[in-house]
């Protein structure tokens, strides 16, 4: 097989991946619900929190979701905040998505990895150390953090790879696959988070998977297209 110069430059090229937390690595959807219903009822506001209602946002985040829930403008931030405490004051460790340990670690193998999430740094820190993968992710950005979700990916790139790397963000949502659109790199929608496959074919993501797993079978046959350029 003729591979051409250009090809092996680009098989060459550094990979970085960027996670989202929840919905991806951490199966939080039904505590996230729990916690939105506690924290609406203590804001006076009291609410039935669903799977419908994470399946409409966009973007998906803490903020929208009490928009979502029917908290007033004025107490968004506050019900922002009061999830975020929820979360960091769980003793129980966060559940993992079955098979995503697996493939992190392979992938940090083949790459640099990173965490870019709405929730807190604490909470993923807090996760990672239980889960033992920690040394998997080199940098994390959380709600904390200044910056829309496409500038913190672009920073996260632009910190972890060289002019050309190929930058994939590892996302459940549509606001996840906008936000790697805007910051110009290419975008992975995984089907066992927040929002449905359905959902997430309608903004055209660049890869879509079913299970951890197959994350892999992506980056090689990204591999494989650029050897038969």
């Amino acid at each position: 097989m003729l591979i051409t110069r250009l090809s092996f430059r680009i098989l060459d090229m550094e990979k970085v991946f960027i996670f989202d937390f929840d919905g991806v690595l951490a199966d939080t959807r039904e505590l996230m619900l729990r916690h939105a219903e506690a924290v609406c009822a203590q804001l006076g506001r009291p609410c039935r929190a669903t799977a419908a209602d994470l399946e409409a946002l966009d973007p998906m985040n803490f903020t929208e979701l009490g928009r979502k829930l029917g908290i007033p403008e004025e107490q968004v931030e506050e019900f922002t905040r009061r999830n975020i405490e929820l979360f960091a004051a769980v003793q129980e460790p966060l559940a993992i998505f079955p098979g995503m340990a697996d493939a992190l670690a392979h992938l940090s193998a083949l790459g640099r990895t990173a965490v870019v999430t709405s929730n807190g740094v604490q909470v993923v820190r807090k996760f990672l150390a239980h889960h033992g993968l920690g040394e998997y992710v080199e940098l994390l950005l959380g709600q904390e953090d200044p910056g829309t979700r496409a500038e913190k990916i672009a920073c996260l790139a632009g910190a972890l790879g060289a002019p050309g790397s190929a930058v994939y963000v590892i996302g459940d949502s549509v606001s996840d696959i906008r936000a790697a659109r805007q910051a110009g790199v290419r975008s992975v929608a995984v089907t066992w988070g927040h929002q449905s496959k359905a959902k997430l074919l309608s903004l055209a993501p660049d890869h879509l998977v079913e299970r951890p797993a197959a994350l892999l079978d992506i980056f090689r046959e990204d591999d494989k297209l650029v050897t038969h350029n």
